[in-house]
């Protein structure tokens, strides 16, 4: 499946920003999974290309001169490649063992546990966390809106509602409760249900030896509609747009995301 993805973030602040530093995990890297066919950034200045800790592409880019707006664009064409439902990952130099660690967004409570060892099976792992994932999303169906981009797997879980962000979240901390490594990829969604976003968040656990998808907010272990973009152990580690200002007020942020599949021509 082809994809030509749009995506646009824009500030708009109360009063002058002195000087702002964004951190952007907007460009894609070529896997097993997704072959880059082209991708442009359209950012206001230039930013220095590195790899963070997790080997996602890292722009950093630092805004000087007084402004009230800014904007972010990012655009490109990419193949999604038919890899089944896990992913070998053969270029990470990091060990499985770094996304067994608790965040302050997934730090588990008794609820958690409870829930996680509820339908634990030892002997059947997938098979038990393909069914955590069905009873985390009976649990806590999809609301736009509901939840703040702060809240923890905690709050959320106890709220029993969410978005992608909430629902992985949750599922990283039940992995981690149970010994499984587990990280937070951040990315895009082709799909025709309108009341999904285009930007979206799964989960990828790891187990006998490579990394397997979990989708909890459309129930799927399949990423055949998925663009991955970055991977960390929670949200704040793989989130495309993050940044710091220097004055500015209060502010309002506009995101903006299309994916839509590039059909052959005939």
């Amino acid at each position: 499946m082809r994809l030509n993805i749009e995506h646009k973030t824009c500030y708009a602040y109360e009063q002058q920003v002195k000087l702002s530093t964004q951190y952007l995990r907007l460009t894609p890297q070529n896997s097993v999974h997704q072959q880059i066919l082209s991708w442009d950034l359209d950012l206001p200045c230039e930013a220095t290309r590195t790899l963070d800790a997790y080997g996602n592409v890292l722009h950093v880019m630092t805004l000087d001169t007084p402004h009230q707006q800014l904007e972010i664009a990012a655009r490109g064409v990419v193949e999604i490649l038919d890899e089944g439902e896990f992913s070998p990952d053969p270029e990470s130099i990091l060990s499985p063992l770094v996304f067994l660690r608790a965040t302050p967004l997934t730090l588990p409570d008794a609820a958690i546990r409870d829930f996680a060892l509820r339908y634990w099976h030892a002997e059947k792992p997938l098979s038990s966390l393909e069914k955590l994932m069905d009873e985390l999303l009976l649990k806590m169906p999809y609301q736009p809106g509901s939840t703040q981009v702060s809240d923890t797997a905690a709050k959320v879980f106890a709220a029993g509602s969410g978005v992608c962000q909430d629902h992985s979240h949750v599922f990283l901390s039940c992995c981690r409760c149970l010994g499984i490594p587990a990280r937070y990829v951040s990315g895009y969604l082709y799909t025709d249900n309108v009341e999904h976003v285009a930007t979206h968040a799964w989960v990828e656990a790891w187990l006998d030896g490579s990394w397997h998808s979990f989708d909890i907010t459309n129930n799927t272990r399949s990423t055949r509609q998925h663009l991955r973009l970055a991977v960390g152990v929670d949200y704040l580690d793989a989130c495309p747009v993050r940044g710091m200002r220097l004055g500015g007020g209060g502010e309002d942020m506009l995101a903006v995301a299309a994916v839509q599949q590039v059909h052959a021509q005939q």
